[in-house]
């Protein structure tokens, strides 16, 4: 296999260089639409020739698909090759259980799916659905005690409201933390709102999502697309004056995601090769910043428009 390389960036101090651009592996688990065995097994090879050599995945994905569809792409590879990030917490769409029992459980199945003896991160997932209280109390506490034993690398949590990103990190410590949909060319609250924070604490921070749910392609929006009528429309007139200056505004929005210096990686994912390997040419490439500047200004009165998601006291 040859194998490209990416700019990368420090994950905050843990030591670990992450690619700029990573690959998430929802899709493995057929969370969007049905995949085919050869699509998820070139996927994963376009992934790692392109560079992208961190690799995001869950046990919530295809409720434990991704995970052992991944441990079955890697299994012929050098795992010096690659790094995992995999979480816990969340396994159905209301299924949670954060407490110290089940975290040492699924660290142990995530590792045997996975067909490794360590994760390079594990992430606590969707905290915003819980207490945070049991989250600093509990979870972490637990997920450390894994880290001390050799199993895991990095300690962090994942989610979607700014707030509890700051709430968790003032009060324990995290070594990264995950945020979706939340630095894109529409929304830009993560590094309005939370990396002043988290910076000076030395923890890194990872985007994905850059393009919030397909919000920036021209791709149709799925079903359960949350973001509002107003913010719907104005992101396609953006897609539109792209698509008049011969740009795909997927290309824009990732460019613009993975050019952020305090972001150490953005996770896109996708079970198209093809898809992959364009999105790695595109970060390759110099933004134009003249179109970013008028679809920036397109944009800008549904900029940082957001919803909730989780509990009340978490948004």
């Amino acid at each position: 296999m040859t194998i490209a390389t990416l700019p990368t960036r420090q994950l905050g101090n843990t030591g670990i260089e992450l690619p700029i651009l990573s690959f998430g592996a929802s899709s493995l688990g057929a969370e969007f639409r049905n995949v085919e065995m050869d699509e998820i097994f070139a996927s994963v090879r376009a992934a790692l020739e392109c560079g992208m050599n961190l690799i995001d995945t869950s046990p919530y994905y295809g409720r434990g698909m991704s995970e052992v569809l991944l441990g079955v792409a890697l299994k012929d590879v050098p795992r010096d090759d690659y790094m995992l990030c995999t979480k816990l917490g969340r396994y159905d769409v209301e299924h949670f259980d954060f407490s110290a029992k089940r975290v040492a459980e699924s660290i142990d199945v995530s590792l045997h799916r996975l067909r490794t003896d360590h994760l390079d991160i594990v992430l606590c997932h969707d905290i915003e659905f819980v207490p945070l209280k049991q989250i600093i109390e509990e979870t972490i506490p637990a997920v450390r005690k894994a880290q001390e034993a050799g199993k895991v690398r990095c300690v962090g949590i994942s989610g979607y409201p700014m707030k509890m990103f700051n709430t968790v990190a003032s009060q324990t410590d995290l070594d990264c933390i995950m945020s979706y949909n939340q630095y894109t060319l529409q929304n830009t609250r993560l590094v309005d709102d939370v990396v002043p924070n988290l910076k000076p604490k030395g923890v890194g921070v990872m985007n994905a999502g850059p393009f919030a749910a397909r919000l920036l392609t021209n791709a149709e929006l799925p079903s359960w697309h949350k973001d509002s009528a107003e913010v719907q429309q104005t992101a396609r007139m953006a897609a539109q004056l792209c698509e008049r200056r011969g740009v795909d505004i997927a290309k824009l929005a990732i460019q613009f995601s993975c050019s952020h210096p305090d972001l150490a990686t953005t996770v896109a994912g996708s079970a198209n090769p093809n898809n992959i390997r364009k999105w790695a040419q595109w970060i390759n490439e110099p933004i134009d910043e003249e179109l970013l500047a008028d679809v920036l200004q397109i944009l800008q009165p549904v900029h940082n428009i957001s919803h909730a998601e989780g509990l009340p006291e978490n948004n």
